[in-house]
């Protein structure tokens, strides 16, 4: 499922237009995105939960020369699952 057709399964089930489903979808992204940016957990009882996990720095190999390379630390989005989120 891509942007589009989330947006078109939100007004469907939610009696939204799709374009108040866009601005719906858009503004959850957003709060997410800042929440997590300030370090913030974002919790979705039943859904899951999304948190910030760091990445060590690491060396690793360039595959089409072999050479060595390092690669720096950085900080990524996790996503755990809920338990209530069967597929």
């Amino acid at each position: 499922m891509n942007k589009t057709q989330l947006i078109d399964a939100m007004a469907e089930t939610s009696g939204l237009t799709k374009a108040d489903a866009k601005r719906a979808l858009e503004a959850f992204v957003g709060a997410t995105t800042e929440s997590l940016k300030s370090g913030d957990k974002v919790a979705l009882v039943g859904f899951g939960s999304f948190s910030i996990s760091e990445r060590a720095a690491r060396s690793g190999r360039n595959p089409k020369t072999g050479t060595t390379i390092n690669i720096p630390a950085k900080k990524v989005v996790k996503f755990k699952a809920g338990a209530d989120l069967a597929l």
